[in-house]
């Protein structure tokens, strides 16, 4: 009788070993809390059960970066973060974490990068309190393959991409609208672009808007120096949140023209149905105190010349 137990002991610890086990961390179950690191062959991401602490998001934020840099527990993932990567600071501003990493980053390979950078950043976007993450390299902006800064980023910025990899590429023909020569009216312009498929739409159309029209007959509407922090959409409304500068007028146009540039641009281009303009996140600001812009905004075709007036 006693072996018997003893026996049944040892089965019973053998069945929960292999239910632990066929219970991993990959086994992610709807409303569970969790991060991302990347699959076995790093081509695509896997979510991995994780608890992000609650509280403090700046200590959440340095937990988050040490979890995604320890040893993987099963075969189904490897960590985010490269061995030989570290991070040298994380520094929690308002609403936006930057992260410093040693120069080591520059070494993982460019496919993987984007990689690491989207499972990085998606998991620091759980963290309740942050909204946004800027990535350097010993204190240097982080740039993409072609020497372009690749500033702050935020959900937007990549698509889901669990198990495969981000680096697929779209066309698609935009309709912008900036100003007319008079800077009293708006003038259409339709754009062909190819761009990341970790883009979103929404956040294409106002960085070519900032960036200013492609030809002759239009002519830009937003102070160049100003940064877009970041763009989401949400219940039908497109929030665009812009620093300071916004708020400086760089060109001799209408404040209407340079709002409704931005609105009827993004209304037309996608299922956004109002725009809210937020300046540092904040919507009780009035553009060059004239535009309240406290409220989203519906497209306004009454700015948009008709051809013989451009």
């Amino acid at each position: 009788m006693k072996r018997l137990r003893i026996i049944c002991s040892v089965l019973c610890l053998a069945l929960g070993v292999l239910l632990t086990s066929c219970s991993g961390r990959t086994d992610v179950s709807s409303g569970e809390s969790y991060i991302f690191c990347l699959n076995t062959d790093r081509t695509g991401l896997v979510k991995i059960s994780y608890d992000i602490p609650e509280g403090n998001a700046q200590e959440a934020a340095e937990a988050v970066l040490g979890e995604l840099k320890k040893p993987a527990e099963e075969i189904e993932y490897t960590p985010a973060l490269p061995e030989d990567v570290d991070v040298q600071s994380c520094e929690l501003m308002g609403s936006i974490l930057a992260v410093d990493f040693d120069s080591d980053y520059l070494n993982i390979e460019r496919i993987e990068e984007k990689l690491v950078r989207a499972a990085v950043v998606q998991s620091l976007l759980r963290i309740e309190d942050i909204d946004g993450v800027m990535f350097t390299v010993g204190q240097e902006p982080l740039k993409d393959s072609e020497g372009n800064i690749i500033g702050l980023m935020n959900e937007d910025d990549f698509v889901e991409n669990t198990g495969s990899s981000p680096s697929s590429y779209q066309t698609d023909a935009l309709k912008l609208y900036f100003a007319n020569k008079a800077g009293d009216k708006l003038v259409e312009q339709v754009m062909d672009v190819r761009y990341s498929s970790n883009v979103s739409k929404e956040k294409l159309i106002v960085e070519k808007l900032m960036q200013g029209p492609g030809s002759s007959g239009a002519y830009p509407t937003i102070n160049p120096d100003t940064n877009l922090l970041s763009v989401t959409t949400k219940d039908g409304i497109c929030y665009v949140n812009f620093d300071n500068t916004f708020l400086t007028g760089a060109y001799d146009v209408l404040p209407q023209i340079t709002i409704y540039s931005v609105v009827n641009s993004l209304v037309e281009g996608t299922d956004a149905a109002r725009v809210q303009i937020t300046i540092n996140g904040e919507s009780n600001a009035r553009y060059m105190e004239t535009v309240d812009l406290s409220q989203p905004l519906e497209k306004n075709m009454d700015w948009v010349a008709v051809e013989d007036e451009e």
